[in-house]
This record gives structure tokens, sequence and C-alpha cells, in this order.
């Protein structure tokens, strides 16, 4: 792994390859992942570029592939996916791979279309039968009318319809049978009364069981329905509504004989027809897993094709057009293998003459790579996602390791709620090799990806908590408390230091609903509590007043040492891209403001903390009066924190006043001095040139015009700086905005450090609220039904700590700590406007089937 502090240095190269082996050499390099391509065909459309015949066929191998993993899964057979990856195939496999798929699809097609043709010819048997079944049970044989015609029940108690004059018109009776969708019954009832103004008569029935529908495969209710009209234009009307309201047809028998020769035609078919259709069932899925064997590597192999054939596509073609020339970005570190892939992949092709690659110089800005393994790859995310670092600029996820979950345990700091998060981190961490993880669902996969991140922050948590000495919202008095009660008693001071002090007795503590202890009485405070914050502070009633205090100054002196160690790293950044004038114009100016005047707020909080004591603590200053009155200069004196405060005061203030107007006009006006005494650094006299070189500096100066906003490039490739080019008025616009923007992010951003403080208070809260409303309630009740009452009290604590205080309160921590280092940290040095450096690489491929994505 490279070095976090900086991306790597990365170089252009140009490779030259032989038309008969780069399809080779690219294979080789995309199994390494060692190079970014540029595209050297920007102007030729897709269609237009040389290998578009090979990326078609490629995606004609896709759809084939595509088509078998659905009929696979379909049939519920798994899919094999292998833990090596297949190399790329040579050219010479391609066309017989795609005529295996090809001559696999059709057979397949050819077996599914009959396949799906026997089963709805099933379907349609199966509704056949049912609907003979249920109508049977609507009409019955009358002797009296034709035997060619059957009768409806009750048909002489129709009024509408006087059957006897119907026959003697000459008309005849007809029937149409068949099934209809449940929904559809009324509709299509009213239709055909109102078409047929009465000349029908509908009669129906629902199936007991739901049929699957032939056409849709949808299992639905349906009803049977047998319709009697008299006359063939009825007839016609009736058989276009059941086609309009796609009722399932079927021939109706008109004597019970034939409606037997029917059933046992149908049933003696149906048998047939699940015989046949179970033996192409069995040869449809012995195929497939034939097929099913391959088709991981197959996929694979199809993706990798398609993606060399796109970088091809981004090759160039010399004059004689037997060579590909390339042009690709690669870290410096990795020339090396860059060339023993280029010969891996020329000897494998049999090539006699070797591909080759050369460096060339650019002016142009490169990407950024900076490498990451497991443990920092979720803090690099955590950066990336703010902006890709500049090219060559310091990165803060190197420092975000430690900064990032220790400001997320000063707001969590809990000792139970971040032992437990660290639990569930170290066990995503042992289990990180198992594959199911990081397939499973989104929220899962995100921990998972973010389990070191969650590792730091429970163990950082742990250590708030022994700090803060809170568990749950309770105290652990492992060293024992260091403030002594009984000192409080009369009984054990003499006469003298009753006078003096005020002290208990047992009608004091009987009386007194608060008793108070007095640290300047001897005895009572022995000394600080060895590791973190005593624990006799859980039982006071003034604790949260003695936090708040202790956790706001503490939130000011973590905010303004993170913000004066971002100012640092700034100068890291001028010196290596050598602007050593911002350092002197723009750093130092940053630094004195923000430690003249809250560096010195630090000093202050230090201060008072180590030479005031208990003895004197009553005399001691406020701090926010002594800070406020360092602006105001009041009338009356005051006694100061030491003396010679209000010259050390003044002092600061001065140099604050000082470092405003630098840091406003240091920059601009130098550019502006650099820009017009250039016609004196060289001159033109008698045909030649004379150069002043009074320092390194200049001369790096003259040669590196691009000292706005680090561009170390010029598109054009001159460096030089035309008077054109230069704008004194954009300059110093930029150079004021940046300024104002400091100077009030200052006092902006230490407030915004506080919110370290409120949210350590709230979850302090919020813990202690859930265990006095769960826990104590639990605890207070009586033996007998105590253990009853607690086990379901413990499981609602747990769920409610884990809902609330791990899950919701900790996301909250976290977005507050991206915050602190999105804004108040980062934009103190880091500019973020670089790309990342995507490498052809195979790894980069997905590995799912459905996922058909070139490399990114």
């Amino acid at each position: 792994m490279g070095s976090l502090f900086r991306s790597e240095p990365m170089c252009l190269a140009q490779l030259f390859l032989q038309s008969g082996t780069a399809y080779e050499c690219l294979s080789a390099l995309g199994e390494k992942g060692l190079v970014q391509f540029r595209d050297l065909n920007q102007n030729v459309s897709s269609f237009q570029r040389k290998f578009v015949g090979e990326v078609k066929r490629c995606e004609e191998l896709e759809r084939i592939l595509v088509y078998l993993v659905q009929e696979i899964t379909r049939a519920n057979i798994p899919l094999p996916e292998g833990e090596v990856s297949p190399p790329a195939p040579p050219p010479k496999q391609v066309l017989e791979m795609q005529e295996q798929l090809q001559k696999l699809e059709v057979e397949l097609r050819e077996v599914t279309k009959n396949k799906e043709k026997l089963r709805k010819n099933l379907l349609e048997l199966i509704e056949y039968t049912h609907m003979l079944r249920v109508t049977k049970t609507f009409v019955k044989r009358n002797v009296e009318f034709e035997p060619t015609y059957e009768e409806f029940p009750s048909l002489e108690n129709d009024s509408l319809l006087d059957y006897s004059s119907m026959q003697r018109l000459g008309a005849k009776l007809g029937f149409v049978s068949g099934l209809i969708h449940q929904g559809k019954v009324d509709a299509f009832e009213k239709m055909l009364w109102r078409v047929c103004k009465g000349y029908t008569i509908v009669t129906y029935a629902e199936l007991d069981e739901s049929l699957e529908d032939p056409e849709t495969g949808e299992v639905i209710k349906w009803y049977v329905f047998l319709i009697s009209f008299w006359g063939e234009q009825i007839g016609h009307k009736v058989k276009k509504i059941c086609d309009c309201y796609h009722c399932h047809i079927y021939p109706y028998p008109n004597t019970v004989e034939e409606r037997k020769e029917i059933q046992e035609g149908l049933n003696t078919r149906i048998q047939d027809l699940y015989t046949v259709l179970h033996k192409t069932e069995d040869y449809l899925r012995q195929v497939l897993c034939k097929a099913a064997e391959s088709v991981y590597s197959r996929v694979i192999q199809v993706k990798k094709m398609k993606a060399i054939y796109h970088m091809l596509n981004m090759c160039s073609f010399d004059v004689t057009n037997k060579c590909l020339i390339a042009e690709v970005w690669c870290p410096e570190a990795d020339l090396r293998d860059l060339r023993r892939a280029l010969e891996e992949g020329s000897r494998e092709s049999g090539a006699t003459i070797l591909s080759f690659m050369n460096t060339i110089p650019t002016k142009e800005t490169p990407p950024t790579l900076i490498r990451t393994n497991r443990f920092t790859e979720g803090f690099q995310n955590i950066v990336d996602a703010y902006g890709v670092g500049s090219y060559r600029e310091v990165n803060p996820a190197l420092f975000t390791i430690i900064t990032f979950p220790f400001l997320f345990a000063v707001m969590f700091g809990d000792l139970g709620h971040g032992f437990v998060m660290f639990l569930f981190a170290l066990l995503l961490v042992i289990n990180e090799n198992r594959p199911g993880l990081n397939q499973s669902q989104e929220i899962l996969r995100m921990f998972f990806n973010g389990r070191y991140i969650l590792l730091l922050m429970g163990l950082f948590s742990v250590y708030t908590g022994l700090i803060y000495n809170d568990c749950f919202s309770k105290s652990l008095n492992i060293f024992g408390s260091r403030w002594n009660v009984s000192a409080m008693y009369s009984s054990s001071h003499t006469q003298q230091e009753h006078e003096k002090l005020v002290l208990w007795n047992d009608s004091v503590v009987r009386h007194s609903r608060v008793l108070q202890l007095d640290p300047a009485i001897p005895g009572v405070f022995r000394g600080p509590y060895p590791f973190g914050i005593d624990p006799i502070w859980n039982l006071a009633t003034n604790r949260l007043t003695f936090l708040n205090s202790f956790k706001m100054k503490m939130s000011v002196i973590l905010g303004i040492i993170h913000m004066t160690f971002g100012v640092t790293l700034g100068i890291f950044n001028h010196l290596h891209f050598r602007k050593k004038f911002n350092i002197f114009l723009v750093s130092i100016p940053e630094l004195l403001f923000m430690l003249c005047i809250f560096g010195y707020l630090i000093f202050m909080i230090v201060y008072k903390w180590l030479v005031f004591s208990a003895e004197n603590s009553r005399e001691a200053p406020s701090i926010l009066i002594e800070f406020i009155n360092m602006f105001i200069f009041p009338a009356s004196g005051t006694s100061g924190l030491y003396p010679g405060q209000e010259h050390v005061q003044k002092v600061l203030l001065v140099v604050t006043a000082l470092s405003v107007p630098v840091l406003f006009l240091g920059k601009p006006l130098f550019l502006l001095w650099l820009h017009n005494g250039r016609s004196c650094f060289g001159v033109s006299r008698s045909g030649y040139t004379l150069v002043r070189k009074d320092s390194e500096e200049e001369v790096s100066l003259l040669g590196n015009q691009d000292i706005e906003e680090g561009n170390n490039q010029m598109e054009n490739g001159c460096r030089e700086m035309t008077c054109e080019e230069f704008n004194f008025g954009e300059i110093l616009m930029t150079q004021v905005i940046h300024s104002i923007e400091y100077c009030l992010g200052c006092i902006s951003n230490t407030a915004s450090y506080l919110r370290l403080w409120a949210l350590s208070l709230a979850h302090a809260q919020l813990s202690d609220v859930l265990w006095a409303m769960l826990m104590r309630v639990g605890l207070r009740v009586d033996t007998t039904y105590g253990v009853l009452l607690l086990l379901p009290v413990i499981a609602l604590f747990a769920v409610l700590t884990i809902f609330i205080l791990l899950i919701m309160e900790g996301l909250s921590a976290f977005l507050h700590a991206i915050r602190l280092h999105w804004v108040e940290f980062q934009n103190k040095f880091y500019v973020g406007a670089g790309t990342k450096f995507v490498p052809f690489s195979f790894s980069l491929l997905s590995s799912k089937f459905s996922d058909g994505d070139n490399v990114a």
C-alpha cells in the first residue's frame, strides 16, 4: 500500500501495441489493473470506431447469456459462482463460443416454445372439463322438443320469451358456453342484455377452485357461463361480446352421449399431455443444468472481452494501420509491472515484435490515486464523499482515521454503548471473509463496508465513557471516590475548625434536604480521581452544571486544536507545490489570527485549571468576562487571571489586527509586484536575453506562473502568464472573499464545535431517562413479582437502547462528526477538486449475472 499522506506520483505513458498482440496485451493489463486509458478518439462517434463490430458481437453474446440465466433461474437451478475468474478468451475461440451459444439458444427457445404450447393446451383441456362438469347441472333433456336441442330449466315460467312462438317462426336455439373472469361477470351480463334485447338467457356459476390462465399464467377465480339464444344474428353478437370480454369459449355438446364421449376423450388427452409435458420438462432441465455449469465463466469472459474492445476503441492507429497507440495514466511505482504485462501479452500471442511503452511529458493534471486496504478504505470514502483530492495535495484520510472516531466518541461517550458497538463491529471483522455479508441487504452491507470505522468508534467510545465515568448512565467506582463524606462531620475536627468552617452534625443531616461537600475543609477532597470523573458526581444535584462546564471547555479546546492543525497542514501543501510565499502571506497570518484570539482562550482555560484550587476558587475570575474585556477595554480595572494580563492582551490584539490586512492584501500585491517586475528580470538587448537570478524562488516562480489556486499546469502547454491572462481585480476579489470567510469562519467554526458538548449532554440525558423509566422501575419491585417483571423490562430496555441510543443517537453523532471534518477541518487546507484514478481492471467488473456493465 502506498502512502496515505499524498496521492501517488503519476506519469503519462504511450503504449505501442502491435495489431496482432493488442488484445492479449490489454487482457494482461486488465488482470493487473495498472493503468487508466485516455480516449484518443473523442471526436469519433461510437459507431465509427475500429472495433465496433467486435463490441456488437459481445453484446449479442451478452444477450444470449442473459436469456440463459433467466431460463436457468426460472427453472430454480442454482447458478454456480466460481471464486477464480477465468481469463479473457483468445480471439480464435470467440467464433466457436458464439456458435455454441447460438445453437444452445435456438434449441432452448424451441423446447421452451413447445413446452409452453403443451402447457397451454393442457390448461385449456382442464378448463373444458370443468366447464362440462358445471354446465351438466344447467340444462336437462326435454323429450317434448326437438331431439337436437336442449331447454333451460323453468323455461315455461319465463314471461319474456314464448318458446313455442319462436319455434313456429323457424328460429333455431343455440348455445355458447365457456369461462369468464370473476370481475367481469356483472358487466358481461349487462352488455348481453342491452345488445341482444333480452333474446338470450345467461346461466353461470362460480368454480370451486382457482385455475391458471393459459394466456398469462395467473391463478384467478373463474365463472362458468351458458348462454342460450335464438337466431344466427344474435349468436354472432353473443360471440363478439364474448371475444371483447376475453372469455374462453368451448364447444357445447348437444346430447348426453356426445357429452360422455367428449369427457372420455378429454381425460385421455390430459393424461397424454401430462406424460409429454413431464418428459419435455426433464429434457429442458438437463439442457439447462449442463448450460449452468459453464454460464458463470462465459459471462465473465464475455464481460472481459467487451471491456478489452472498449479500451481498444480508445486507441489510435499509426499511419501504417499496423500498430495501435494508446495513452495511459500509470503510477510511477507500477511502470515496471506495466512493461512486464506488455511482454507477457506479446509472448501469449506469439508475436515476434514485442509491444513496448515510453513515458511522455505532459502539462495536464493527472488523476488522483490513493491506495487503500480493508482498514483505510472506509475512512478514504468519507473524504472522497466531500471531494476527490487534487493531485498530490495532503490527504485528510490519514488523520481522519484517528480524529473521526475520537470526535464521534466525544459525542457518544458511554462505556456500555461503546462496548456493544465494538462487539458488533468485531463480529463483522471476524466474519469479513464470508461472501454472504458483502452481498446481503443494503443496510447490512453498509454496516459491513464501514466495519472498521464502527470498530474504532466503539473503541474510542469505551475510552471516552471511562473519562466521563458513564456506563448506561451509571458511574463505576473502580478506584474509590476521592471525596470523604465523614470529614464533613464536626466530631472529626477541633474546636477552632468548628468556628471557622461550616461542618455537619446529626441535626444538619436529619433536617437538610441537600448536603454540600466543601473541598476547602481538610480531609474532604483528597486529590483528583486517577482516571476520569469521580463517581460521586453521579449522586450530586449539581452534576449537570459541573459536566456542562467541563464538556463545553473541552469542546472549545478540541475544536481550536483541530482547526489549527488543519491550517498547519496547508503549509505542507504550499511547500510541496513550491509556493513558499503562501506560507508567509496566507498560512502564518491565519495561524496568528487563530492563536492570538482562540489560542489565548485555551491558555486562559488551562491556566485557570492549574492555578486556582479549592481554597481560592471563589476568587477566580470568569473566563468569559475576561475574554470579553480583552476586546472592549473596560475603564475600571479587573483583578485578572495573572499579572500583566492587560499588556499581553493588547499585544495579541495588535498582532491580530496586523495579520488581517496581510491576509487580505499580501498575496494579491505580491503577485502584482511579481507580474510587473518580469520586464526587469528578463530584458532583450542586442539579440540575447539577460536573466537576473537573485534566488531560486524567483526562477521557480518565473517558470511556474500557476500560483493562484494550486493548478500547476496550463492546457496549452505554456506556463508563462501573459499580460492579458493576469487579472489583478479577480485575484484581489478571490483573496478578499477567502480572507473574510476565514476570519468569520474562525468564530463560527469554534462555536460549531460546541456540538460536541451538546450531543454528549443529549446522549447522557437520554440514557439517564431510559434507565429511570425502565430499569429503575423493574429493580424497585418486591422480590415476589420482581423477577417476572424484570425479564421483560430488561428486554425492552435492550431494544430501546439499541434502536434509540445506539442507532439513532449513533447516526446523529456520526453525521455531526462528518460535518466537523468536512466544514471545520478540511476547508482549512483541502481543495478536493481532483479526479479519481479509475484503472482498467477486470476486478471492477461485476460478477453478478444480472449486471452487464463494463469497466467503470
